[in-house]
């Protein structure tokens, strides 16, 4: 079995964080259904590690009202990892409004955390999903992110 941290993202986010279900209280009870559904034991401790500092940078610090204005540049790092259509993605996530520049920053640095040579737009589609049901007052965001999900709207970038 080939699955990796965006797959055990996915199956937590479709059985637990996007439903009414209650998720089990104990983590140890988590991972045991996880290693139960086929998910190898590193890659889970891997996303719950990936989850954990997601958590821990929900308390970012807002980049200021400037922000609007400025341009992002790309590492080196970033951009091996995130092709252009990828980068494409955010640029138009932030305009049309779904991200904002503290967000962006927060799916860049969760993208880049996690453990792949070269991250697709559908694994990035999910971390733009993970990021934002973390954040509150983003339910907007996360409603229509999660339009473009699960209805498999192609997002078109001219």
């Amino acid at each position: 079995m080939n699955e990796n941290v965006v797959d055990i993202l996915i199956y937590l986010f479709e059985n637990y964080m996007d439903s009414d279900q209650n998720p089990p209280s104990d983590q140890a009870q988590i991972h045991e259904e996880l290693v139960q559904a086929g998910f190898p034991e590193g890659e889970i401790d891997k996303a719950f590690q990936w989850m954990d500092e997601l958590a821990l940078h929900q308390d970012a610090t807002t980049l200021g009202d400037h922000a609007g204005s400025a341009m992002r540049l790309y590492s080196d790092e970033e951009m091996s990892r995130l092709d252009t259509e990828c980068r494409g993605l955010l640029l138009f996530l932030e305009q049309t409004s779904i991200l904002d520049p503290t967000s962006r920053e927060l799916v860049i640095d969760r993208a880049i955390a996690l453990d792949t040579r070269q991250i697709g737009v559908e694994e990035l589609k999910w971390v733009v999903l993970m990021v934002l049901i973390n954040q509150p007052g983003q339910e907007s965001a996360f409603a229509q992110m999660e339009d473009l999900v699960y209805n498999d709207i192609p997002v078109f970038l001219h």
